[in-house]
């Protein structure tokens, strides 16, 4: 009978902060892979799964929860802002960026969600993501800033809140079975709105 190579064997050879580096970014990919099919609440043990690592292993790069799903945010977030900051940027072309993250990742569409009230009548949090959402909101702003950065004078979004408002929108359209049917969904909001959108694309740098 053939034998399957467990996790532990197919881990290449410990080589100190080289194979840290390594596991760390095979975690985050594998929980923006797992958030986005099954959102924020996703076991961890799924996510290890998905890197091909341990539980042991993901736990010594994320102590809780809270943690992975920041690493995903964080990540979503700096490839905003870089886009942002690049040479010859608009604001056309960052909320191309910043919807193809909201067709990627239900993860990221909780943080542009982040002020929301909880919906249970006790105002209690879910402590498996109440840490989240407590670094969501200054993650948010951080894309709020982004997208500022780059409204003309008399731009339609250019009011105190309407910037965010219409993004929240947006990111409550995205919805459907397969990425080619949310970013449809995606850029008929934006229609919807009066806004020109550029590629839907990830951050090429």
């Amino acid at each position: 009978m053939t034998q399957h190579p467990t996790a532990e064997e197919r881990r290449p050879a410990n080589d100190g902060p080289k194979a840290a580096a390594r596991n760390r970014a095979a975690l985050v990919a594998a929980a923006r892979e797992v958030y986005a099919e099954h959102g924020l609440d996703a076991p961890l043990s799924g996510i290890a799964r998905r890197a091909g690592v341990g539980q042991g292993v993901l736990y010594r790069h994320f102590p809780d929860r809270a943690a992975v799903a920041n690493a995903v945010l964080e990540e979503n977030v700096r490839e905003v802002e870089q886009a942002a900051a690049a040479a010859g940027a608009t604001l056309a072309g960052v909320l191309g960026v910043l919807t193809w993250h909201l067709t990627e990742s239900a993860a990221f569409i909780g943080l542009l969600h982040a002020d929301r009230t909880d919906d249970r009548t006790d105002g209690r949090t879910d402590g498996r993501t109440d840490g989240v959402h407590a670094h969501a909101s200054a993650l948010s702003e951080r894309v709020a800033r982004s997208l500022r950065g780059h409204l003309t004078a008399g731009h339609r979004l250019g009011g105190a809140d309407d910037l965010m408002l219409a993004v929240a929108m947006v990111s409550g359209a995205v919805t459907g079975p397969t990425r080619e049917e949310r970013e449809r969904r995606a850029l008929a909001a934006w229609r919807l709105l009066g806004v020109e959108v550029g590629a839907v694309r990830p951050f090429a740098g």
